[in-house]
């Protein structure tokens, strides 16, 4: 899957399908792109859990991560 790459403020990264990264939170931008990546689950990468990035992804359209610590989407407890 092309995954692309994007900072956020601080440490935070978005990880999303989208190009432009417009579905990434407001909250944690501004978004800066940072870079683009094949990503396959079972195949490491690093600073990123990449089964969790994909399942993050196919749930909620974007995977965040602060100092590469999963940011867990408001919808869940």
């Amino acid at each position: 899957m092309q995954v692309h790459t994007f900072r956020g403020t601080g440490r935070v990264f978005g990880f999303t399908q989208a190009v432009g990264g417009e579905n990434l939170p407001e909250q944690y931008g501004p978004w800066t792109a940072f870079k683009s990546l094949d990503m396959h689950r079972d195949e490491p990468h690093a600073g990123v859990d990449v089964n969790t990035c994909l399942d993050d992804i196919a749930a909620h359209g974007f995977h965040l991560t602060d100092a590469h610590v999963r940011i867990a989407p408001a919808t869940e407890t």
